[in-house]
């Protein structure tokens, strides 16, 4: 019976698209190391929503906010492993409105903001305010000064954008938060583990005196078994405005937005943290980026349309995107659409320079058919 349901599942799972193959050229996700998945398997029956119970779990989990925090600026940093961007995304924004109290509560994001923000206003009841994106794709700062109101209850920055890759300036928005008094929450789920591993002037973390709260997704660039995000807040009093009783735990209140949480992706986060630390975390960022610089200069060489990478992820475009995306397709190689149709990638870990030279070759087959 077992053997008939394993092969049952073989099969099926033939169906889905394999990182291993390189091809997969439009997820911000990737395979976790072989390491993490065997620390996340010796975890699987531990629950972080009862953390008496799995005392050891709750201090690896500890040590790996820590971790984030020190890479965020700030160690001393509170906050927890959570399913990921969205579930942390919603948290902050949860924060931002117990802690104003306002009757009609706004929040200003920017335009190129990810979908978990209309998830998280619909669900908390906040009217969405969308900033203006300049040409750089990164938010403009006057229309956000623009939209704030006497009902601005937060402001959102993006550090590393979904299409783009952009960095918004947080040092601008946090001047415009502490002149207003509004919370500033950054959205760092992907560029949380890209950013601090490359030279660039751009601040974005708790060394900016405005932000409250950051998102970071350990199971994008950091490696990590899904699901693993990770919120952290700048106090631990901001923790109290979204704190609930649990009376029947062995702790008296939680404040994550879920009550059974996977003591395994803390345990595997913590893990991988600490055998990887910044110099391996480094190694593996630069050499995402010699594969996204490697495919900037190749598909600008074929006259597409290129905008330089600020982080890994590539955007091109010609006047046959439709038809380039589904020729790709039928070559195996999955990419994805910006908003305004430009053809997007995502140089993961997963994706090496054999696959990039693979992809040159297709790409320049079908370049020859149009």
């Amino acid at each position: 019976m077992k053997k008939d349901i394993l092969r049952e599942l073989e099969e099926v799972r033939k169906k889905d698209f394999s990182f291993k193959s390189g091809r997969i050229l439009n997820s911000m996700c990737t395979s976790p190391i072989p390491f993490a998945k065997k620390v996340f398997f010796n975890f699987i029956e531990t629950n972080l929503g009862d953390p008496g119970l799995f005392r050891g779990t709750k201090e690896l989990e500890d040590k790996a906010i820590a971790f984030l925090g020190e890479l965020l600026n700030k160690r001393q940093a509170c906050g927890a492993i959570v399913t990921g961007g969205t579930e942390a995304n919603i948290m902050a924004l949860w924060a931002a409105k117990n802690k104003e109290k306002k009757k009609n509560p706004e929040v200003i994001a920017p335009e190129s903001m990810h979908f978990s923000f209309y998830k998280a206003c619909n669900l908390l009841s906040l009217k969405l305010k969308a900033a203006k994106i300049n040409k750089k794709n990164e938010v403009d700062i006057k229309d956000v000064k623009r939209k704030i109101s006497k009902n601005t209850i937060a402001i959102v920055g993006i550090a590393g954008t979904t299409e783009y890759g952009s960095i918004d300036d947080i040092e601008a928005l946090s001047e415009l938060a502490l002149e207003n008094n509004i919370y500033l929450h950054v959205d760092a789920a992907f560029g949380g583990f890209v950013i601090p591993f490359l030279d660039i002037n751009k601040k974005f973390d708790f060394s900016v005196e405005g932000v409250c709260s950051i998102t970071i997704d350990p199971h994008k660039m950091g490696l990590i078994p899904i699901p693993c995000g990770g919120i952290l807040f700048r106090e631990k009093k901001l923790l109290e405005y979204i704190s609930t009783p649990t009376p029947y735990l062995t702790e008296k209140k939680q404040f994550t937005l879920t009550g059974t949480r996977s003591g395994a992706s803390a345990a595997a986060a913590y893990a991988v943290f600490k055998l990887l630390g910044r110099e391996g975390y480094k190694k593996v960022v630069r050499k995402c980026m010699r594969v996204t610089y490697y495919l900037y200069n190749e598909i600008k060489k074929l006259g597409f349309a290129v905008i330089p990478p600020t982080l890994n992820i590539l955007v091109f475009s010609s006047k046959n995107n439709d038809l380039i995306e589904e020729e790709l397709r039928k070559r195996g190689w999955v990419v994805s659409r910006t908003r305004k149709r430009e053809i997007r990638m995502v140089l993961m870990p997963h994706v090496k320079m054999k696959h990039a030279r693979l992809f040159i070759k297709d790409l320049k087959e079908i370049c020859e058919r149009f």
